[in-house]
């Protein structure tokens, strides 16, 4: 898996815009949480999608980061979370064992 960290709120606005011409794909991560980190460790095995971006944000660290992209993009807050953007707009979000990169892949195919 390619992750890209977030570590900035500025990238909400940039990763946004991406989303216009290929998906975004978030994954909110504890760090302190055994769920959280089972289904990172399960997206980490599985073969990432073609011309698909994966962010990766440390709740612990970054929890303002996480407070603006609940504003910037209608979820509620998780952890962990998924949170796919297509067209600026979250169209997909899970959370805890829902967690899966079959269902990623089905969502990105829609």
């Amino acid at each position: 898996m390619n992750w890209i960290e977030l570590h900035s709120i500025s990238q909400l606005d940039d990763l946004a815009g991406k989303s216009h011409s290929i998906p975004q794909v978030i994954l909110k991560h504890s760090t302190r949480c055994s769920i959280s980190h089972m289904a990172k460790g399960r997206l980490d095995r599985a073969e990432q999608p073609a011309d698909t971006d994966f962010y990766y944000l440390d709740l612990i660290a970054h929890r303002d980061i996480s407070n603006a992209i609940a504003e910037k993009f209608s979820v509620h807050h998780e952890s962990p979370q998924i949170i796919l953007i297509k067209n600026g707009e979250c169209t997909y979000e899970e959370t805890h064992g829902g967690i899966r990169m079959e269902e990623i892949q089905e969502q990105l195919a829609q």
